[in-house]
């Protein structure tokens, strides 16, 4: 397990139940009531921690490399059910996005999401999750797809953006973000979006309108990075933690403002640090919101997504 900086007093106090549990195994000596002070130690010490985490802090967590990625989430909550499908049947098939059918108990959904990479090799292959103009094309064939059967829509959203090299705006990168953007307002199936890690800028809203959209708690939602944004106005990057602050990028920010519609709760320490039970938390969100789509006829579907879209930003003076 990997610890971030201000996580090192948990770390502290878990090497210190470890091995005074590992006296315990390999002595006679009775250390049943010292393992147990410890363990409460470290339960109310990861209470206070993680009860009062600054922005910035859960921008780390939602970057963390034990975090589960899409792939991830996608083979615990479907199974061998899961059919990847591949290629935007134009340019190629872009390793960044991923997509295909999947079922959660009896009913099917359509899944898309970016992936990132475990390790250098991995991250180079699925591009650090960033997607070119043909991952999105090739979301949008599969969610046209998705439409032609009557099968809903579940997004999966962790990217730190689109793709910004220069092959990616020859191909068209604006355009693709605009024509998904465009055509997910107007899908006639559920669409639901689950934002699992990063959510930045126009890589993020390429995938990311939908009936419903829910962050899981230790994530973030903007349009701009902490980073680039310090960088802009501070020139320079030190100023990340106030820039994570004046955003407004939390989940808890983001339903406040009415941006999103759930905050998915994460197990104490992150989505990491019980990757089971995370897994079953957002399976059981899905099914949940879909049963609350499901009667919805195609026209009130997209009626409803529309006004809820054009309501957002909308205030009184």
């Amino acid at each position: 397990m990997e610890y971030l900086d201000f996580e090192l007093p948990i770390k502290e106090l878990q090497e210190q139940y470890e091995k005074a549990c590992q006296i315990g195994e390999e002595s006679d000596v009775d250390v049943s009531n010292t393992c147990k002070q410890i363990e409460k130690k470290l339960n109310e010490t990861k209470k206070e921690i993680y009860k009062s985490l600054t922005p910035w802090q859960r921008v780390q967590l939602s970057r963390h490399p034990n975090r589960p990625y899409t792939m991830d989430y996608i083979n615990a909550i479907c199974g061998d059910s899961f059919l990847e499908l591949h290629g935007d049947r134009n340019f190629k098939d872009d390793k960044a996005m991923v997509g295909g059918l999947g079922k959660i108990g009896d009913q099917s959904y359509m899944f898309i999401g970016q992936q990132k990479g475990y390790n250098t090799k991995t991250r180079q292959y699925r591009n650090f999750g960033m997607a070119n103009p043909e991952g999105y094309r090739k979301a949008l064939r599969l969610m046209k797809s998705a439409e032609k059967f009557g099968v809903p829509v579940v997004s999966l959203i962790d990217t730190p953006g689109a793709f910004p090299g220069l092959e990616a705006e020859e191909r068209g990168q604006g355009e693709a973000i605009a024509r998904n953007i465009l055509e997910m307002t107007r899908l006639r199936v559920p669409i639901i979006v689950v934002i699992i890690g990063e959510g930045a800028s126009g890589g993020a809203l390429g995938i990311g309108v939908g009936d419903k959209v829910l962050m899981l708690e230790n994530t973030w939602y903007s349009v701009i990075s902490p980073e680039s944004c310090s960088s802009i106005l501070w020139r320079s990057w030190e100023f990340k933690e106030q820039a994570a602050e004046a955003l407004k990028l939390t989940a808890t920010d983001m339903k406040k403002l009415s941006l999103i519609d759930q905050i998915v709760k994460e197990p104490l320490g992150g989505a990491h640090s019980d990757r089971e039970k995370t897994f079953i938390t957002v399976a059981n969100a899905i099914d949940k919101v879909y049963s609350e789509l499901k009667d919805l006829s195609p026209k009130d579907l997209v009626k409803k997504r529309m006004d809820k879209y054009s309501e957002m930003g909308v205030y009184k003076s």
